[in-house]
């Protein structure tokens, strides 16, 4: 690729779409609690947030120096992520922790991207994100969730419009910012209903630190709440700017 090729792409990751109209913003909003909330379409949308929790684990295994070997994405919407290095310790901790928080992490940096209006920019890094896990998925069901979600954000981002592009990128960052509450409680009614289970992030960091895995539980819950409030401020802000009644 020349330099002005480069430059070119570069120009367009980084141009910055219109704020979108107010009603956009709140059907967008509307369509991902009916995803998160009904639970037949729950049953679907729960795979794409299982690719987000198992790359978080991932991210960090690698941040953390831990070599990551496999990533396992099952049809029951659970997943598994296998890396190597010490069993114990700061970098095994921070991993064994990132599932549960990526979803809202992820949704949080949706929303920031929004906020300044770039799209494309958005939807590009979600392309590479979802090809660095696709690198590491070692089952044929995990593939194949990867890749559909792979070829709808491409064929969103390469034939879609303008508005096309902003409802889908609004509506996914609304859905992380939401969806990622709803597996944490599931999290808890799991441990809940088997008190013997132990095989659960929670209570995987439970024996890693010595402290109760409700009280992971609990941190999950409030850092999926806080990303949930600050990036819905974030994305409601074309709302209080456009919003006929909310302008002074």
């Amino acid at each position: 690729m020349n330099t002005g090729s480069a430059s070119s792409l570069l120009d367009h990751l980084l141009a910055t779409q219109p704020a979108p109209e107010w009603w956009l913003v709140l059907v967008t909003a509307a369509v991902a609690l009916v995803l998160v909330g009904y639970r037949p379409l729950w049953r679907l949308t729960r795979a794409a947030v299982t690719v987000v929790h198992e790359g978080g684990h991932a991210l960090v295994a690698l941040l953390t120096g831990r070599r990551l070997h496999a990533i396992t994405l099952h049809t029951d919407t659970s997943g598994l992520t296998v890396s190597s290095g010490k069993p114990t310790g700061l970098g095994m901790i921070l991993t064994a922790a990132a599932g549960y928080p990526a979803p809202a992490a992820l949704g949080l940096g949706y929303a920031a991207l929004l906020g300044t209006g770039r799209v494309t920019l958005m939807l590009w890094a979600t392309l590479l994100m979802l090809a660095a896990v696709l690198v590491k998925v070692r089952n044929i069901y995990g593939l194949l969730t990867v890749a559909v979600l792979g070829a709808l954000v491409f064929g969103v981002s390469w034939f879609g419009t303008d508005l096309l592009q902003a409802g889908f990128a609004y509506l996914a960052a609304w859905f992380l910012l939401a969806a990622a509450v709803r597996p944490v409680i599931e999290l808890q009614r799991s441990r809940r209903r088997q008190p013997g289970r132990t095989d659960s992030d929670a209570d995987q960091l439970a024996r890693l630190t010595h402290l109760p895995a409700l009280l992971w539980v609990l941190l999950f819950t409030a850092l999926c709440l806080a990303a949930l409030v600050v990036g819905g401020g974030l994305l409601l802000a074309p709302v209080e700017q456009l919003h006929p009644l909310l302008q002074r």
